[in-house]
């Protein structure tokens, strides 16, 4: 344990995890100190873990390790493994997104994309995902979620994600719901989501009772957009396995008019998002 804590503090630059790079730092990676006070531990005892003279660290101790370290689903597993406890659920959905998965966004040509959490959570998205489907950065952190926006938009209210299909993406996103509550069973943020839902949405509550958790996929979409009418396209999921994440690809078919009216959206960006739907 103490070899593989010393090998993921030094791959992590300090601007990774919001530090200052500072002078003088005679190895890479992150001083002891700074991952203690990350993981709100003391640094003597993490000094002390990473020398293997350390007492058997609780879960509490290695879940602060594993945000301060910055460790995936699997290193964290592997992180409890070598400490002699063995890993519970995992805490909760991720919610970062790997550089390489940005990359991708940004050099998607001609196509929207976005990167979903286990809960619909909207984590990522590229410049014509915004002009497609709203613009997430307008809205808070919490309403950045597709499931929340279906079921639960005021009344009259414009809803940023807009499908001819809507039924069938509500069944969906339930059933996936379902299957990340049972995933993170005590990760409050999923508990408030589903509750909200629950309180807020009649239609919620009766696909919820049927216990489904089996979505069909589909593969193609027609999103209803205020500027440029419907526009169909595929829709293909990536999933990121290992951060329980799925990216979200829409394509238009070369020549076909959702190709023109993604070329549109391109250089109209959001600033029309707010005309009538």
């Amino acid at each position: 344990m103490a070899g593989f804590l010393r090998g993921r503090r030094e791959r992590i630059a300090p601007a990774d995890v919001g530090l200052p790079a500072g002078t003088r730092r005679r190895t890479p990676g992150l001083r002891r100190e700074e991952v203690a006070q990350l993981a709100f531990i003391s640094t003597e005892y993490y000094t002390r873990l990473e020398q293997a003279r350390g007492p058997r660290p609780s879960r509490e101790v290695l879940a602060g390790l594993a945000r301060a370290l910055r460790l995936s689903d699997a290193e964290r597993d592997h992180l409890h493994h070598l400490a002699g406890t063995p890993p519970g659920p995992p805490p909760g959905p991720s919610r970062e997104v790997r550089p390489s998965i940005l990359r991708l966004l940004r050099k998607l040509p001609g196509s929207a994309g976005v990167v979903l959490t286990a809960t619909y959570d909207v984590i990522a998205w590229n410049d014509l995902a915004a002009a497609l489907l709203g613009d997430f950065s307008a809205v808070p952190p919490r309403e950045r979620n597709f499931v929340r926006q279906v079921f639960l938009a005021p009344p009259g209210a414009e809803r940023r994600y807009r499908m001819s299909d809507m039924a069938a993406f509500s069944r969906a996103a339930v059933q996936d719901l379902r299957a990340a509550a049972a995933r993170y069973p005590d990760d409050p943020g999923v508990a408030s989501l589903v509750g909200d839902l629950l309180s807020g949405s009649e239609e919620f509550v009766q696909l919820w009772a049927a216990n489904d958790v089996d979505p069909a996929a589909d593969l193609r979409k027609t999103v209803l957009h205020p500027l440029v009418g419907p526009v169909t396209l595929d829709c293909d999921v990536l999933d990121v396995a290992d951060r329980d994440q799925r990216v979200v690809i829409y394509t238009p078919e070369p020549g076909s008019p959702a190709e023109s009216a993604l070329r549109l959206l391109s250089v109209v960006g959001t600033q029309r998002m707010d005309a009538p739907g």
